[in-house]
């Protein structure tokens, strides 16, 4: 579906502040993530890194005691083919495992559908979701 409003609009980058960016690195690219560019030093470093799709995924270096449960954000949403194929590798890398893979139908509207999920955690307790839809 295309955006009327804002032409040319789309997904670029989802953000994270992280306690130990070589850590946070280290672990994203064990799930398959590349790194593309790299800027800053010391407490203002940043990493780029692409997800697979041309999705990308920024981590900063120095995110200090600023974390809430959950990390800088709620979730990761990160589409897949086969969910706990994703969750068990991610958990093997070192994903700390929040909710194991199950099959949601949805109550939804206009129609309804069926989703496949997993949750991990990450390297700073940041939420990531392994999604499929039926």
């Amino acid at each position: 579906m295309a955006n009327d409003i804002i032409k040319g609009i789309g997904f670029h980058h989802i953000g994270l502040k992280t306690a130990d960016l070589e850590r946070s690195v280290k672990f994203y690219e064990a799930l398959g993530m590349k790194e593309i560019v790299r800027w800053g030093e010391g407490e203002k470093e940043i990493v780029m890194l692409d997800i697979g799709d041309g999705g990308r995924f920024e981590l900063f270096a120095n995110g200090g005691d600023e974390f809430s449960e959950n990390g800088k954000f709620i979730h990761f949403a990160m589409k897949v083919d086969d969910v706990p194929a994703a969750y068990a590798h991610a958990l093997s890398v070192g994903a700390t495992p929040h909710t194991a893979p199950k099959i949601v139908p949805l109550n939804s509207k206009p129609e309804k559908i069926t989703i496949e999920v997993a949750f991990v955690k990450g390297p700073d307790g940041e939420q990531l979701e392994f999604f499929r839809e039926h």
